[in-house]
């Protein structure tokens, strides 16, 4: 330290100020020692022609001149201010040089020559220009020094500068030698250099004090030369004393100053100074100028700033203890403040329990409730010095230290915090407690927050006290996951701490051994009382976390206490936006009532949610109080729903693993998941994803799994109809004191049907502009009345606004809308005997869907509600066997393994047999679904009888098929009206809509399960479908793949079916692949003819030649082939004629001709593009010989190709 200047007068704030302003009045009325010191800066000021010419600063000037009168060294100033200084200058510069070449050798001086004395014997002789010379010279040498020592500090011994009789009179030449030359001397190159010798630093501030405007930047050039830690050395503790002394002339810029050491990194020693030297003029009674300033440095966001200030405490510890020493200063100020705020009577007995409950309300042990905020901030920033730092305590900080943390705070939000950090302070340094008396103390301090925890949360109104964060921590302990308490411990103290491990074995003995068994940490969670409006918006440690953990260590079931109560209440206690430990929680929970503890103790497990509490939870959702509220929140709702349905699949996923523990934990009732509006609750979700978190995600994976009929692709499509921006501008729309109808208005209004329609579409209309959630109260009168619709002379507007109405519902409750519709549907016969099915009944059985009232088949709206459910139906009951499969497996299988007695391979045996049986199920379902439906495209004969023909779909897409014998267009349709004259108007009846929504729910069963088409064509259907599957179906042409498999089957009605459906693919699909299928049906149709019997030929070829026409019309390169094939079939039932002296036509002859000279044979039918045939009647054609049959039909089959190909052309 600079101890050399002390005793001299340095300037004093009150001057520099004055300085600063130019107070003219302030500069008066400075002492004359105080004046001295500032007379060169004066003495320019009057001399020299100044900037401003105001009148004021003519007066100003007048005041200082006169003040200057009275001071005798006002006259060696002048003199020294009337030297030549352009000389000077220049004679300095030389010398520089000299010396540059000299190599910095002190040789001579163009400054200096020939001196006979020291240099004070000198300076007191000589005129002002040598003075001048003599100061130049000295300090020129300094900071030629200075600059070649390369950061390496040296005190150079100057006479000149050390002689306390001329101290005055050098900082005099020293000031005007700066003023008159400042680019030979810049000011910060002469601050650094007088750093380097005795009185240095009152030196600089005299200089300063001289050119007020240069102390920023004085400043800033000392600290940026200034060293990383200056208690290191000499040089930094004179860098920093002196900056310090500049800061108490300047007090205003002290804090500007230490900004600038902490933007720089540089000088520690030196903030911590200033922040002891600063006095505020209002006093923050909170927390005191030093705690902010370390607190800031050591837990800011700066790692360079921390490390830096780190190695200060580290360094500065390593030195034996100094008065002097910046750190020591601020250790002793800290310790000052806490034991300023610690509470003045501390009992080290330990009290019972009626002096804790006496004592605890009038404040024993109590800290004041206004230092807890800075007792808090005091032990955040001892835990940084500590752990950050590096800081070790002495016995009196520490004593001090354990005092302040084991105090008692008042019941407010600030005491709650001190608790939790005192608590998580001793957790972080348990070397603090030392001795068996501080043991007991905090053993005392731990037993009085466990008690007093509840009456702190209560008044001080928090929902996160420390409790929570003492059970937390006992868990842990118990579970030996000290990671987790020390990471516990960090993110309370807001601090990143290295803490041992090894460390916590003293503090985990007093937990789980004296305060915290493990049983009693478990009885006391369940008596916790549950978060109030739990949500993500209450941060701290919260019951939930402590739940959780011993959850996860199955403390709960190790010592049978039944936590179903508290999570139960807690999930009902929920609102968004989503707390994120609400869904580890249930999963943990679900995990702790399926897995047992131990494998000794298969009876260790959780009791599950009632069915009952599921129920009351979902009493009122989903419409059930319109215009009421709610009794528990749409989260609970949700939080319970995910709760069911995680617990389903997880019980399933365990089914082996109970199975061998011979232990099957309940599942919840088919008729209790009936009753949750599972669609209506997701889709709800779907609007508050945000709120949610993972929660609408997790919902959807498990519907999915478990629901997919509830995650039909075609109803998040429809959706977008009914929740979209149309529906809701219309709801907007809706004035609000429109008619409301009632239930019973709606079912009145079906009753009176027809008569009542005109009311009946009013009523339906105003339901479209309600919501879907608004809806379900009309949803049993809408589907209860169905029946009703199909009655005749219903307007069909009607239906179709009902359709719209059901489509709507199915976005909020389809499982209860589909039974409902299902039981509505049912034949009279049936509705008479009152036989209700169950949801279940329908997911056994989904054919039952059709099972319908006839009428319905006839009815396209009603038709596309029946095929959208008989869709959900089939999913569903692929997800009800999945389940029932892996729900008895197991158990089977357990029991088959006991009852083989060990015979290796039996037990998989039924499992394999098992899951094909429902494979086979699943297709037969399937299949069987799809063929009753083909089958509802057939016309009745009523239909036939007025015209319906289902050929009518391929031929408006294709024009006229043919190769159909005698078979020309139909008349009109079931709608009537039409004229027979009329070919398209077959298009507008009932039967080809039905026909549509039909053909369009196979394509989609055909994509999601090739294996049904495949299926279904192997069985075979009515060839009069096949003009309408094969138009209407665009799947369909996957049956290509398989129709060589269908060719190559024993069965002749299979071959038959294979060539017809390949006639009509080859027609819609003209494809390489298809002219490829097709030679290989006429490859086939070849084989057939030499191996097959008369009779089987006959019923062969009969329904296929006809095809062969087809396979013409698509694939010209084929009609030699076809050619070929007809004259050899010709041949053969020609020769089989001729064996029984039977004389027909000479047709070979003719099918020759036919053959090689079509175009000949076309024009001697007189040029018309259809070739006619000998008239035979019908009866010559029926009593026929078999062969005689077939020869005609070759013939026929000829003439329709050259007919078709001519007319394409």
């Amino acid at each position: 330290m600079m101890a050399d200047s002390t005793g001299l007068q340095f300037v004093s704030a009150y001057a520099f100020e004055a300085m600063q302003k130019v107070d003219v009045v302030r500069l008066a009325a400075l002492s004359d020692p105080e004046l001295r010191l500032l007379l060169p800066c004066l003495v320019r000021m009057a001399l020299c022609a100044p900037a401003d010419q105001s009148q004021s600063w003519a007066q100003d000037k007048k005041l200082i001149l006169r003040l200057l009168s009275g001071v005798e060294a006002v006259n060696s100033i002048v003199a020294l201010l009337s030297v030549d200084f352009h000389a000077l200058e220049q004679d300095a510069r030389k010398e520089q040089q000299l010396r540059h070449k000299a190599g910095g050798s002190n040789g001579e001086s163009i400054l200096v020559s020939q001196l006979q004395h020291g240099l004070t014997l000198e300076f007191e002789h000589s005129d002002p220009l040598r003075r001048l010379r003599l100061t130049l010279s000295e300090l020129l040498a300094i900071m030629n020094k200075v600059a070649d020592s390369n950061g390496e500090f040296f005190l150079k011994s100057s006479e000149l500068f050390e002689s306390p009789v001329y101290l005055e009179e050098v900082a005099d030449v020293l000031c005007i030698l700066q003023a008159e030359l400042p680019s030979l001397l810049p000011i910060v190159d002469v601050a650094e250099a007088l750093l380097h010798v005795r009185n240095g630093d009152w030196f600089l501030c005299l200089l300063v004090a001289n050119v007020p405007d240069s102390f920023n930047e004085v400043c800033r050039g000392l600290i940026k030369n200034g060293e990383r830690q200056d208690e290191e050395s000499v040089g930094g503790r004179r860098r920093t004393e002196a900056l310090r002394q500049l800061c108490l002339m300047n007090p205003s810029q002290a804090l500007n100053i230490r900004a600038m050491v902490v933007e720089e990194c540089h000088l520690p020693g030196l903030g911590v100074a200033l922040t002891l030297d600063y006095k505020p003029d209002t006093a923050d009674e909170a927390v005191s100028p030093l705690v902010s300033y370390v607190s800031g440095l050591l837990l800011g966001t700066n790692s360079k700033v921390r490390t830096w200030f780190s190695m200060f405490i580290r360094n500065g510890q390593q030195r034996k203890r100094e008065s002097s020493s910046v750190l020591w200063q601020m250790r002793r100020q800290l310790l000052l403040e806490l034991v300023a705020i610690l509470p003045r009577s501390r009992s080290t007995h330990v009290p019972n329990d009626g002096d804790l409950e006496e004592e605890s309300s009038s404040g024993y042990s109590g800290l004041r409730e206004e230092h807890v905020v800075k007792a808090s901030a005091l032990l955040r920033l001892y835990c940084a010095l500590m752990g950050i730092a590096g800081l070790r305590p002495t016995d009196e900080e520490a004593e001090q230290l354990l005092q302040l943390m084991t105090s008692r705070p008042p019941a407010t939000p600030a005491g709650v915090r001190f608790v939790s950090l005192s608590f998580c302070k001793l957790l972080a340094f348990p070397t603090l407690v030392s001795t068996p008396e501080q043991e007991q103390l905090m053993v005392m301090w731990l037993s009085w927050m466990i008690k007093e925890e509840e009456y702190f949360e209560s008044a001080a109104g928090v929902s996160a006290s420390f409790g929570e964060m003492l059970l937390l921590v006992a868990m842990y302990f118990h579970s030996n996951q000290l990671s987790s308490i020390i990471e516990l411990v960090c993110s309370t103290l807001g601090m990143k701490i290295a803490i041992k491990p090894s460390s916590l074995s003293k503090m985990k003995t007093i937990f789980t051994q004296e305060i915290f068994t493990e049983q009693v940490v478990t009885a006391h969670a369940v008596r916790v009382a549950v978060t109030n409006n739990l949500s993500a918006n209450i941060t701290g440690f919260l019951p939930i976390h402590c739940i959780y953990q011993l959850l996860r260590s199955r403390a709960f079931t190790k010592h049978k206490v039944s936590i179903k109560d508290w999570i139960y209440r807690q999930l009902c206690e929920t609102t968004t936006p989503i707390h994120t430990q609400l869904i580890p929680l249930i999963d943990a929970y679900i995990n702790s009532i399926l897995t047992p503890a131990s494998k000794a103790n298969p009876e260790a497990t959780n009791q599950p949610i009632t069915e009952q509490e599921i129920l009351n939870v979902f009493q009122s959702s989903a419409g059930g109080s319109r215009g009421g509220r709610q009794r528990y929140s749409i989260t609970t709702q949700l939080l319970i729903l995910y709760y069911i349905l995680s617990y389903e699949e997880n019980l399933l996923a365990s089914t082996k693993q109970l199975a061998l523990m011979q232990r099957k934990p309940k599942s919840y009732s088919a008729a209790l998941m009936d009753q949750i509006p599972i669609k209506y609750l997701v889709t709800q979700a779907q609007g508050l994803q945000q709120e949610l978190g993972g929660l609408h995600s997790a919902l959807l994976r498990l519907l999915a799994t478990n629901y997919p009929h509830l995650c039909l692709v075609e109803d998040w499509v429809c959706e977008e109809e009914v929740t979209g921006t149309l529906p809701l501008l219309r709801r907007m729309m809706l004035p609000s004191n429109t008619c409301r109808y009632t239930q019973s208005q709606l079912h009145q209004a079906f009753q009176k049907l027809p008569s009542s329609s005109p009311r009946l579409m009013r009523i339906l209309e105003h339901l479209t502009l309600l919501s879907p959630g608004d809806l379900i109260p009309y949803a049993e009168a809408l589907t209860a009345s169905m029946a009703l619709l199909l009655e005749p002379a219903v307007p069909l507007r009607i239906l179709q606004t009902l359709n719209k109405l059901w489509m709507a519902l199915n976005t909020v409750m389809p499982r209860r809308l589909w039974v409902m519709t299902v039981n509505a549907l049912q034949p009279s016969a049936k509705l008479l005997r009152q036989q209700r099915y169950t949801q279940n009944d329908l997911m056994v059985d989904p054919l039952i869907v059709l099972r319908c009232d006839q009428r319905v088949y006839r009815c396209p709206p009603l038709m596309d509600i029946v095929l959208h459910m008989l869709n959900g139906y089939l999913l569903a009951s692929k997800a009800y066997l999945h389940c029932h499969l892996k729900e008895t497996a197991d158990f089977d299988r357990q029991s088959q393994t006991v009852s083989s007695l060990g015979v290796p391979g039996q037990p998989d045996t039924p499992e394999v047999t098992r899951e094909e049986l429902k494979n086979a199920l699943l297709a037969a379902q399937d299949s069987a679904a799809v063929q009753i439906l083909l089958e509802v495209c057939l016309p009745t004969s009523e239909e036939q009888q007025l015209g319906a023909n289902t050929e009518s779909l391929l031929r408006s897409i294709r024009g006229p098929m043919p190769g159909k014998l005698k078979q020309g267009n139909l008349g009109p349709r079931a709608s009537g009206g039409m004229e027979d004259a009329e070919p398209e108007g077959g298009l507008l009846s009932d039967l080809r809509e039905v026909q549509c929504l039909i053909c369009c729910l196979l394509h989609q069963m055909f994509i999601a399960d090739p294996n049904i088409a495949k299926l279904v064509h192997f069985q075979g259907y009515p060839q009069a479908l096949l003009p309408l599957t094969v138009a209407g179906i665009p799947s369909i042409h996957i049956c290509l793949d398989f129709i060589p498999e269908l060719l190559a089957q024993p069965q002749l009605e299979k071959q038959i079916f294979a060539i017809q459906l390949l006639s009509y693919l080859c027609t819609q699909y003209a494809l390489p692949k298809s002219l490829s299928v097709a030679r290989l049906a006429i490859s086939v149709m070849g084989t057939l003819l030499t191996v097959l019997t008369r009779a089987k030929r006959f019923s062969f070829f009969m329904p296929t030649l006809p095809c062969l026409v087809a396979f013409c019309q698509a694939f010209p390169p084929l009609y030699d082939e076809v050619a070929a094939l007809l004259v050899q079939v010709g041949q053969v039932c020609a020769s089989d004629v001729a064996t029984k002296a039977r004389d027909i036509d000479p047709l070979i002859a003719r099918l020759q001709y036919l053959k090689e000279k079509p175009q000949e044979a076309l024009v001697q039918g007189g040029g018309s593009s259809k070739l006619t045939l000998p008239q035979r009647t019908a009866e010559e054609l029926g009593g026929a010989d078999p062969d005689v049959q077939l020869c005609y039909c070759v013939e026929a089959t000829f003439m329709d190709i050259i007919s078709s190909t001519l007319h394409g052309l």
